[in-house]
C-alpha cells in the first residue's frame, strides 16, 4: 500500500514538474527585472507569462501550470498571515477600522452594482470589488479561489490583476500630491494612502515618500484591509456553495486556505513565529504568488484580453474613484 502511494505521488510529481518549472523560472525572471528595473513584479509576470500562453494549450506543462494557478495559489494566500498582526489592527484605534470595514463592504456591492448596470457578470463585479477594496491582486487571486471556476473566470482575474496593478501604481503616483493639494496632514493622508492605493508595495511607497510616519500610518490601514481578506472568501464561499465546480467535494471546495491564513496571522500577532521562520514564510508567500500569476499569465492570450472591451475596465476605474471618493468623504467628515 505504502508503495503504491509513492509510486503515485512520484508520477503526479512527474506531471506537475514542467509547468511548475516554467512557472518558477518566469517569476524568478519577474523578480529579477522588478529589482534591477523598477516596476510591480505581478504585472511583468503576467506579460512574461502571456508569452508562454501556447505552452499552456499543449504538451506537458499543462498540469503544472493548472497546479500553480490553483493550489500553489492558495498556498501562497495563506502564508499572507505573516504580514500582519492583531496588535498592528489595535493600534489604529476604532475610528480607522470602521473607515476601512465601510469602505470594504461598500466598495464589493458598488463592484457588484456597476457590473450589472454596465452587463458584466455579478461575479466579475464581486472579483474586482475585492481586489480594489482590499489588496490588489493578492485579493482577485483569493476571491477567484472562491468563485464559481471558469474559463471566463480565469480570463476575468487575470484581467482584473494587470487593471488593478496598473490603477494602483498611477495612484501610488498621483494620490500623493492629490492629498497634500487637499491641504491634509500627514496623519489623514497616511490613512487615505492605506485605505485607497490597491497594491501594498504601491502603498508603502506612496506613504513613505511624503514622510517616515505617513508611511508607517498607510502600512498599517493597508495590512488592516487586508485582514479581512479571509471574512470575504469565507462570505463568497458561503454564498457560492455548491456552485463553484460540480465534480469538488464540499471538504475540497471550502477555503481551508483563508482558514490558514487566519490561523497563521494569530499565531503571528502571539510572537509565537520565529523571525527567521516568518521571513522565510513571508518570501515564500510572494513567491508562490508570483508563481500563480504566471500560471494564469500562461493561461490567458492577449487575443481573449482585447476582446473583453472597455466596459471591463470601465468597471475597475469606476470602482477606483468610487473607493477614493468614499474614503476622503469619511475621513473629511468624521476623522
Amino acid at each position: 500500500m505504502l508503495a503504491n502511494r509513492l509510486t503515485g505521488y512520484l508520477t503526479s510529481l512527474r506531471k506537475i514538474a514542467p509547468g511548475t518549472l516554467l512557472c518558477a523560472t518566469v517569476a524568478i525572471a519577474a523578480m529579477f527585472l522588478s529589482e534591477h528595473y523598477g516596476g510591480p513584479t505581478m504585472l511583468f509576470a503576467l506579460l512574461l507569462g502571456m508569452a508562454f500562453h501556447f505552452l499552456s494549450q499543449e504538451g506537458p506543462c499543462i498540469t503544472g501550470i493548472t497546479f500553480c494557478a490553483k493550489r500553489l495559489l492558495r498556498i501562497g494566500v495563506a502564508l499572507l498571515g505573516v504580514r500582519v498582526t492583531l496588535q498592528q489592527i489595535q493600534s489604529l484605534g476604532l475610528e480607522p477600522l470602521l473607515l476601512i470595514i465601510v469602505c470594504v463592504a461598500a466598495t464589493i456591492l458598488f463592484g457588484w452594482f456597476i457590473a450589472r448596470l454596465s452587463g458584466r457578470s455579478r461575479e466579475f463585479g464581486l472579483l474586482t470589488g475585492s481586489a480594489v477594496a482590499i489588496c490588489g491582486a493578492s485579493a482577485a487571486l483569493a476571491v477567484s479561489s472562491a468563485l464559481p471556476q471558469t474559463k471566463e473566470a480565469e480570463r476575468d482575474t487575470l484581467f482584473t490583476v494587470i487593471a488593478v496593478t496598473t490603477l494602483s501604481t498611477l495612484a501610488m503616483i498621483s494620490y500623493p500630491i492629490i492629498f497634500q493639494l487637499l491641504g491634509l496632514e500627514n496623519t489623514q493622508i497616511g490613512i487615505l494612502l492605506g485605505a485607497t492605493i490597491h497594491d501594498v508595495a504601491q502603498v508603502v511607497g506612496a506613504g513613505y515618500a511624503i514622510s517616515e510616519e505617513t508611511g508607517d500610518i498607510a502600512t498599517y490601514v493597508k495590512l488592516l484591509r487586508v485582514a479581512l481578506l479571509p471574512i470575504v472568501v469565507l462570505l463568497f464561499v458561503v454564498a457560492y456553495a455548491g456552485k463553484r465546480g460540480g465534480q469538488e467535494s464540499a471538504a475540497s471546495s471550502f477555503p481551508w486556505f483563508a482558514v490558514a491564513f487566519a490561523v497563521i496571522l494569530v499565531i503571528n500577532s502571539m510572537g509565537a513565529i520565529p523571525e527567521d521562520l516568518r521571513i522565510v514564510m513571508d518570501d515564500t508567500s510572494r513567491f508562490a504568488l508570483v508563481m500563480a500569476i504566471s500560471a494564469l499569465g500562461t493561461k490567458t492570450s492577449l487575443k481573449a484580453m482585447a476582446s473583453l472591451g472597455l466596459r471591463h475596465l470601465g468597471v475597475i476605474i469606476g470602482e477606483t474613484v468610487f473607493l477614493f471618493a468614499l474614503a476622503t468623504s469619511l475621513l473629511v467628515a468624521f476623522l
